[in-house]
């Protein structure tokens, strides 16, 4: 599908700090209209956004109830109670149960990890696991990365006599669960600067509230940083303010010293002899973590995430790896029939704004990747939805710019439960609930969609010359790392280029271009690549003038290291 390019000059104000920015930057011009567009507006802020500092952290008593949370930890702890730190079965959630039991179990014996599986338990917490909990003499939760919906559950919890403490992240709804506190940056009227944290970046500071309260420090408890970077890449929360201090310490940490448990990931990734970065967290380390709760039980990333044997780490990281294996395999034959259902139904698909899709035999773990999937190809707001425990049971996922929680929760009269974020939501229904339901999530989403939402767009940063491409511009360039919302990787755009005569298509199908190109305004010749863009390539070997989008990467080989443009799309001027 091709793309919408759009590019957003300086406003007037802008362009004046801009230009006292310019004065710092003047020998790489572009760098100063970069930092603007972040909300960058001195010198000083600029140092803070190169040189991300743990000293500018927030102060984790700014949270509501959090010195409720502590104090009802110090308690069971100063009782000897029994803890239980439980969380959601992905990414997010099972790296929040590491962060937070590694680090209790460092000053406290009473205390072990649940996570639900997914097919059994579903999303959650529910009434069975607390019965459980009860029998055990269990007298307090910490549950993470979920929780914020579970009144009933945590108000039948009450009458056996256990706590919980909510560290969550999600939409609250008006009534909230009766829990002896709720750590969510989200909350209405809450104070805490940063709302977005990841819901392992709540646990985060939830310990750290633990450690100023005890005198503990909290060298130790930075050194699980590692843990939250990989929860916000992998969970895809904005890469601003707090966030992106944790993310560039996490990243230090995974390249220096990392949890025996990535530190297994990462060889198994064959990323053990490069620099790992943020996409590295989303296409390699991530899936893999993801694969256990979506293939078997994500308490098996959580006892690789708390091993501390390496022989046992890497056990793990393989079976964990070969559970990536099959899902990938279970992931392009959903992803198969999906897209067979639609191209049956194309007529009345092209009419519609969104994707309802229902098949009762797909594989529940699968569903959230598939819902990604057919919104990147079809660039309309999805649902999957398989049949599991006697219900509809769905993921649902949403094109840039639109809020699918909101459409979901329009509908919200004829589900069992729902939850989640602004572009990914879970949710659960009767089956005979399923069209009327696509009909209604049709009608709002067609009552509320803009149409340039239903058209992929490509923001670029900034216009370039080759002659501006240099190593001084890369490595201010690199300083702005980590990348995520808020902060994407910039994308800049060069016009009128033409091929100096030695580009050729590469791939197992030729079905990529390297490209070698010119600029006719200075002469410099940049190399690069494109991918899945063959049917370009005669107009490009033919020596037509085309402009091209582009993001600047660093190619290391053989021990050093050149610029390369990764081209996201050709214009054929």
């Amino acid at each position: 599908m091709t793309s919408k390019w759009n590019y957003c000059p300086l406003t007037s104000d802008e362009q004046e700090v801009e230009s006292g920015l310019a004065k710092r930057y003047a020998g790489v011009p572009p760098i100063s209209e970069l930092l603007v567009q972040r909300g960058i507006s001195s010198v000083e802020e600029a140092e803070k956004f190169f040189h991300p500092s743990l000293k500018d952290m927030h102060d984790p008593f700014l949270m509501p109830d959090m010195d409720k949370a502590v104090h009802r930890l110090n308690r069971a702890m100063g009782s000897k109670e029994q803890i239980i730190v439980y969380g959601d079965y992905d990414v997010d959630g099972t790296t929040a149960v590491a962060l937070v039991y590694k680090y209790l179990r460092n000053f406290y014996s009473h205390i072990d990890y649940l996570i639900p599986t997914r097919n059994e338990d579903g999303y959650g917490i529910s009434k069975a696991t607390i019965d459980m909990a009860a029998r055990q003499g269990v007298k307090l939760f910490i549950i993470l990365d979920c929780g914020i919906k579970a009144t009933e559950e945590i108000e039948y919890a009450r009458t056996l006599g256990i706590d919980f403490i909510i560290c969550d992240h999600h939409v609250p709804d008006e009534t909230l669960p009766p829990a002896v506190a709720i750590l969510n940056p989200k909350l209405e009227g809450s104070p805490y600067p940063c709302p977005h944290l990841s819901g392992c970046g709540v646990g985060y500071k939830f310990m750290q509230a633990f450690a100023i309260s005890n005198g503990l420090g909290c060298s130790d408890l930075e050194g699980m940083l590692d843990l939250v970077a990989v929860s916000i890449a992998a969970d895809i929360v904005p890469m601003v303010g707090e966030n992106r201090i944790m993310a560039y310490h996490g990243l230090k940490r995974l390249n220096s010293n990392p949890n025996m448990g990535l530190r297994a990931i990462i060889r198994i990734c064959g990323l053990a002899s490069r620099e790992i970065t943020i996409s590295d967290v989303i296409f390699k380390i991530g899936p893999r973590i993801n694969a256990s709760g979506r293939m078997q039980s994500g308490k098996e990333a959580v006892d690789l995430l708390v091993s501390r044997d390496i022989p046992d780490a890497y056990a793990r990281a393989k079976e964990i790896d070969r559970y990536n294996q099959d899902r990938k395999e279970l992931d392009k034959q959903i992803t198969d029939e999906a897209n067979a259902i639609l191209e049956e139904q194309s007529e009345t698909l092209s009419d519609k704004k969104s994707i309802v899709i229902y098949n009762k035999n797909w594989h529940k773990g699968i569903i959230g990747i598939v819902a990604s999937r057919l919104t990147e190809l079809y660039y309309k707001p999805s649902v999957v939805l398989t049949y599991s425990n006697g219900v509809a049971t769905g993921s649902s996922r949403s094109v840039q710019g639109f809020d699918v929680y909101r459409a979901v929760e329009s509908v919200r009269d004829l589900l069992e439960n729902f939850g989640g974020h602004t572009y990914a939501v879970g949710l659960s229904l009767k089956e005979e609930n399923i069209p009327e339901f696509t009909r209604r999530f049709e009608q709002f989403v067609s009552d509320n969609i803009r149409p340039d939402q239903l058209t992929p767009q490509l923001d670029i940063d900034s216009y370039l010359t080759f002659s501006e491409i240099t190593p001084e511009f890369l490595g201010l360039l690199k300083q702005f790392n980590p990348f995520g919302p808020g902060n994407n990787k910039p994308v800049f755009c060069t016009r009128n280029v033409t091929d100096f005569g030695t580009s050729k298509l590469v791939g197992r199908h030729s079905e990529h271009i390297k490209l070698d190109l010119v600029d006719p305004t200075c002469g410099k010749v940049m190399n690069g690549i494109v991918f899945n863009s063959a049917q370009m390539f005669d107009h490009i070997h033919s020596g037509k003038p085309f402009s091209i989008c582009y993001t600047i990467e660093e190619n290391k080989h053989k021990g050093g290291s050149a610029i390369q443009l990764f081209v996201k799309a050709i214009h054929l001027d």
